[in-house]
């Protein structure tokens, strides 16, 4: 006999826009920090109030980049002056400005594939199923409902009280979501 699931967390149901980037920012404020909102459409005050201010992707991109830089002006220099070295009219063998072209072009591909696969991978992708989904009135997120998840690994998540909190924000309602 299985018994019963895990939590993931507490998700209380907003009607409309400022009431969830309002309560997102009262959790945020109590020292909620593991929080998570979703709605309909793109709420621009929405990252700030879940206290999403910095992301590591920048970084990744520029590391993708320069060792795209470094590694294609290295490939053309070991085969044209080291592994295959030829003397055609009197060129010499670095011959770095016919370099340039394709240092540039391996350059933007490694950013651009670091980019993509660094997305992915902070974003926890690809993810077939997420609790969040156990919850039946969930489905209104992608119409006209706005909801704030508190995941239980957050250091303050307690049953109780973090019901209790979510409660004085005046959801439509509080749904436990198991995992």
């Amino acid at each position: 006999m299985k018994g019963p699931s895990p939590l993931y967390g507490l998700m209380a149901e907003f009607d409309d826009v400022s009431s969830l980037v309002l309560a997102a920012e009262r959790a945020y404020g109590e020292g909620y920090r593991c929080l998570d909102a979703y709605s309909p459409f793109p709420i621009e005050q929405l990252h700030e109030a879940l206290g999403s201010h910095h992301t590591r992707l920048p970084l990744i991109v520029l590391i993708g980049g320069l060792c795209g830089c470094l590694g294609g002006y290295a490939l053309q220099y070991w085969s044209s002056a080291l592994a295959y070295p030829l003397n055609i009219g009197g060129k010499p063998l670095h011959s770095w400005p016919a370099f340039i072209p394709v240092t540039f072009e391996c350059t933007i591909l490694a950013a651009a594939l670091s980019a993509v696969l660094g997305m992915l991978a902070l974003n926890g992708l690809p993810m077939p199923y997420h609790p969040v989904f156990n919850v039946p009135r969930f489905a209104l997120a992608s119409r006209n409902r706005f909801f704030l998840c508190i995941e239980a690994i957050d250091p303050k998540f307690d049953v109780e009280a973090t019901r209790r909190f979510l409660e004085t924000l005046n959801p439509r309602e509080v749904n436990t979501v198991a995992d």
